[in-house]
């Protein structure tokens, strides 16, 4: 497979945006409902604040979060996810189910009305129904 190919990859595309280990964590704590970039710091332990500032801008320029200043001196900002970004908490809902199920072996993602653990599923659009994960394939774009 060329290098063209896999550069055309709607994975290696994500990746590119989005796969490195500061901005999983910035997107988990986002969803978590962290928002201003001083929560963001704290939550997101080790980070500094150039790659957390890095990262965020980056975020915002792929239309997945959007940018609030609310105080003008000193400048300070607060990120929501956009809708666009909000979907991929289905990515981070996988990564964590995957981690729990094979790394730590603690529930980490949990239906909230209940408290037990949940996990990922895929759905047909077309058939209107959940699918087993043997019944999925990555296709060539």
């Amino acid at each position: 497979m060329s290098a063209a190919l896999i550069r055309n990859d709607p994975v290696s595309q994500a990746l590119d945006l989005v796969g490195d280990r500061w901005t999983l964590a910035v997107l988990r704590d986002l969803l978590r409902g962290n928002s201003r970039f001083s929560e963001l710091k704290a939550s997101v332990a080790g980070i500094a604040s150039n790659i957390l500032s890095d990262r965020l801008q980056r975020l915002e320029r792929n239309g997945i979060v959007v940018r609030r200043v609310y105080s003008d001196r000193p400048l300070r900002a607060e990120y929501r996810l956009t809708r666009k970004g909000h979907e991929l908490g289905v990515v981070a809902g996988a990564l964590a189910a995957w981690g729990a199920r094979h790394i730590s072996r603690q529930p980490y993602l949990v239906h909230e009305e209940c408290g037990d653990s949940a996990e990922v599923r895929y759905f047909c659009t077309r058939c209107d129904h959940t699918i087993g994960r043997s019944e999925v394939r990555l296709v060539d774009p």
